[in-house]
């Protein structure tokens, strides 16, 4: 299963002063994709093949073992409903990460699954 993930809006779902480095909350986030890439999400188990779109600010954001990252200079969405159409084209199951609802009818066209930020955000140790 493909996993494709909404960097803006997985890192815009909790308020812990991301706007002050969009880049290393990125990072962060994309770290902790790994483990999801061998553990699964949301009753999907692993592995998984993890895409994590960025734009903006965190276009810089580098790929790490087990998490691909691809960036764009314009739409994240566009570029997610994309990579979505070509996972279903290849015959890939999909899962996209978001709670963005217009990407989620957009990507679910094209038979992709949905789960919001929860998904994919590992709550802190008590």
């Amino acid at each position: 299963m493909r996993l494709i993930v909404d960097a803006a809006n997985v890192v815009g779902s909790v308020p812990d002063g991301w706007w002050r480095d969009r880049r290393g909350a990125t990072e962060r986030l994309r770290d902790a994709l790994v483990a999801h890439a061998t553990e699964g999400v949301s009753g999907h188990p692993g592995p998984l093949e993890v895409v994590l779109v960025v734009e903006g600010a965190a276009r810089g954001t580098a790929p790490v073992a087990g998490v691909r990252v691809e960036a764009t200079g314009s739409s994240g969405d566009d570029l997610i409903a994309e990579l979505a159409g070509r996972a279903a084209a290849d015959g890939v199951p999909c899962l996209v990460v978001t709670a963005d609802r217009e990407l989620r009818r957009r990507v679910t066209a094209y038979g992709a699954l949905c789960a919001g930020p929860r998904a994919v955000r590992r709550r802190p140790p008590d």
